[in-house]
């Protein structure tokens, strides 16, 4: 009987390790492109002042990449939720903050960079714009956020210049 139900123990849990993994939705290539991101991160300006800290992790069956921001003095924080849209064939980004601000982003990784950019709106003046945030994977590990604002597809405003190096 001893034998017969650890025989018995052995072939359920390799099939159900089998079946989760058949059914995983979010277990591709495709899903995996913004891992780079995942870590606890300490983000600097260009001039090296420290901007923040930033936790990335992977939740919902890894389906999701969470963002958790929380600027250096604590006055701001913000979440987002990262994710590969496979009906659309595009990555995107919910971002929501404590200031009352969000931005809807949608695009694709190109080489070692994920890039992200909202619909274009229309601002005060009349004009068009649109956001595009570059996350860029560097050789020792490090990421490159560049957040820029274009207007009339020419104006280009830089809005966030920020390193990403780990903490842990």
């Amino acid at each position: 009987m001893k034998l017969f139900l650890s025989a018995f123990l052995v072939l359920f849990f390799s099939f159900s390790n089998y079946a989760q993994d058949a059914n995983c939705k979010c277990c591709n290539e495709k899903h995996n492109e913004f891992d780079f991101w995942i870590g606890t991160w300490t983000v600097t300006n260009t001039d090296g002042k420290v901007a923040g800290k930033n936790v990335i992790d992977k939740i919902q069956d890894n389906c999701i990449l969470r963002e958790n921001w929380t600027s250096a003095r604590g006055k701001f924080t913000g979440t987002s939720n990262n994710f590969y849209n496979g009906v659309t064939k595009q990555w995107e980004q919910i971002w929501i903050d404590n200031q009352g601000g969000s931005l809807h982003l949608k695009g694709k990784r190109v080489g070692n960079q994920m890039i992200l950019k909202t619909d274009v709106a229309t601002n005060k003046e009349g004009n068009p714009f649109y956001h595009r945030v570059t996350w860029t994977l560097n050789d020792d590990g490090s990421v490159r956020q560049y957040w820029e604002t274009i207007t009339n597809d020419k104006d280009i405003t830089v809005a966030f210049d920020g390193l990403y190096k780990k903490t842990e």
